[in-house]
């Protein structure tokens, strides 16, 4: 389920990603062998990266969620989250920036994890 006046603002964000999410898309995701989507509305969130088949919502954060309020914002939404039986895994923009390779093996380990493949 998800709130419907979240899908305007879930195109926006598709069109106006951040360069560590247009990497991430670009350069793994959309072409990785399990499907994903970007800025996937659920409940009343936009997740940046979900796989359905994996029940696995990949997050980039920003310098936002290393505040008390964001991180607090973050485990809310992931316990919701948690509620439909989604696993959240998140990831900085440094990390995208620093470790790309080590961000892309994580999430296939995590996706194939998920789905009981072999690694």
């Amino acid at each position: 389920d998800y709130n419907k006046k979240n899908i305007p603002l879930a195109k926006n964000l598709r069109k106006n990603a951040t360069p560590q999410e247009k990497h991430l898309w670009y350069d793994f995701l959309s072409t990785y062998e399990i499907r994903f989507q970007r800025q996937k509305a659920i409940d009343n969130f936009i997740a940046d990266f979900y796989c359905h088949q994996a029940k696995l919502i990949i997050e980039i954060d920003g310098a936002q969620h290393f505040t008390e309020a964001g991180r607090q914002k973050d485990e809310y939404r992931t316990e919701i989250l948690a509620e439909y039986g989604l696993k959240v895994i998140r990831f900085t923009n440094h990390q995208i920036d620093t470790n790309f390779r080590g961000v892309c093996e994580y999430i296939d380990t995590a996706v194939k994890s998920s789905l009981s493949l072999p690694l």
